[in-house]
Formats: structure tokens, C-alpha cells, sequence
């Protein structure tokens, strides 16, 4: 596999820039990018050649950081590529056609469905360039659900006993829309006490701590791994 291209959305930015090199930072994204942010597994989206060859899409459609040459969309939740010598990304779900999709053509999301692309975070940072070797390492790390739902329950799964976590930062959490926090009291409750009670609005009153998402995505809790080390997670 092989970088195809690059594209980088600075804050303010509606539209993804293509550019040659970019820099990824562990834990956090892009450098420079609008979706820099460590408590998010939403840090980069990266797309096929092979979707826009099958829709005719123009360049930049899928608003995708990291065009790849081969698709990958069957590679499961949890895969980790390397990209050039030192940057290596963990895939966490697959993105959603959205509907600004369509201005690219009647229906295009609908046709698209899950070929959109992947969601990944950044687990060892580095520079990558257009033409980068794409290589991939396995499975090495846990799976992400591509149901919201379940991306919600894992989170909540994963919470230290007696703590509390406000919707906002689940949404974020799950790699979700913060407009899914309505749904959240309804969906808790049908999951049973053991969910409903772990989750609140920013403006209630707890006597429990509120978690900051610590350790949710953890790949290191021991040094570094070398360049064959299979990647710890928590």
C-alpha cells in the first residue's frame, strides 16, 4: 500500500488543503488540523482510490486526511499501519456517509455506505509524504464497534468504579455527533441502573468524580514499542 495524497483542514477551514507532508502526533492527530484532539477516535479519516474510482468522485470528496492506494476497507477495527519509517495509526470504525455527500451527486451517500473510509488515531507520531510506504501490522490492538450504540456501552465499560462522565464528553468519547446526547437518558436507561447511573448533563450534581476519559485509549502503558513490538493496550 502506498499514500496517494495528503490533505490537511486547518481550524476555520471548511474545506480539506492537499498538501505533501504532514506531521502526526501521538495520541492527538494531525499538527495543524481541526480534528486535533486526544480525547477523540475520530484524529484522521483515511479513504481508498478505489471508492473515487467507483463513484467518480472530484478530488477531496470524502474529506479524507490520508488517501491510500488500495482499499482497506476490510481490514478489521483494531489494525495498526505503519506509514513511512516512524508514524503508525490505529483504525478505530468505519466512517458514515454523511449527507454532504450528495452534493457531489443524487444519492452518492446512499451508494457509498460504509466505503467511505476509516476512522483512525494517531499511536506513534511522525512525518508522513505523498508516496509514503503503507504497511499493515495486524490486529494488534482492541476492536471499536461501527454502531454507535456499542461504541457508548464501551466507553461507560471502560470508566473506573465510582465515577460519572457527562454526556458531552461520551459523545466525544464515542467518536459521535453531540447532538446524540439527547438520545443518551432514553438509551442508558434500556441498557439497565448499571449504565443510566454512570452518565449525566453537565449541570448535575454528583458525589461522584467526574472521569476525564483517562486511559481510554492507552497504547502505552509500558516504554515505547520498537519497530516489530506489537503495541500494550490497557
Amino acid at each position: 500500500m502506498m499514500l496517494a495524497s495528503l490533505a490537511l483542514r486547518p481550524p476555520g477551514s471548511a474545506a480539506p488543503q492537499a498538501v505533501e507532508r504532514l506531521t502526526l502526533v501521538a495520541d492527538a492527530g494531525i499538527d495543524g488540523d481541526r480534528h486535533r484532539d486526544p480525547a477523540s477516535p475520530r484524529q484522521l479519516l483515511l479513504a481508498s482510490s478505489a471508492t473515487y474510482a467507483d463513484f467518480d468522485l472530484a478530488p477531496h470528496a470524502l474529506r479524507e486526511s490520508l488517501l491510500i492506494n488500495t482499499s482497506i476497507n476490510a481490514l478489521p477495527s483494531g489494525t495498526v499501519l505503519q506509514i513511512g519509517d516512524e508514524a503508525r495509526v490505529r483504525l478505530m470504525f468505519v466512517c458514515e456517509a454523511c449527507g454532504r455527500l450528495d452534493l457531489h451527486g443524487a444519492h452518492v451517500a446512499a451508494r457509498i455506505g460504509a466505503r467511505r473510509g476509516v476512522l483512525a488515531r494517531v499511536v506513534r507520531g511522525g512525518a508522513i509524504r505523498t508516496g509514503d510506504t503503507v504497511r499493515d501490522l495486524g490486529p494488534l490492538l482492541p476492536a471499536w464497534s461501527d454502531d454507535w450504540h456499542e461504541r457508548v456501552a464501551q466507553v461507560i465499560d471502560a470508566m473506573p468504579p465510582d465515577t460519572v462522565i457527562e454526556y458531552a464528553l461520551l459523545a466525544r468519547l464515542a467518536g459521535i455527533q453531540s447532538t446524540y446526547c439527547r438520545a443518551f437518558p432514553r438509551f442508558l436507561a434500556s441498557l439497565g441502573p448499571a449504565y443510566a447511573g454512570r452518565a449525566l448533563a453537565a449541570r448535575v450534581a454528583s458525589p461522584l468524580a467526574r472521569w476525564d476519559g483517562g486511559g481510554l485509549f492507552d497504547t502505552r502503558r509500558d516504554q515505547a514499542p520498537g519497530p516489530d513490538a506489537k503495541l500494550n493496550c490497557c
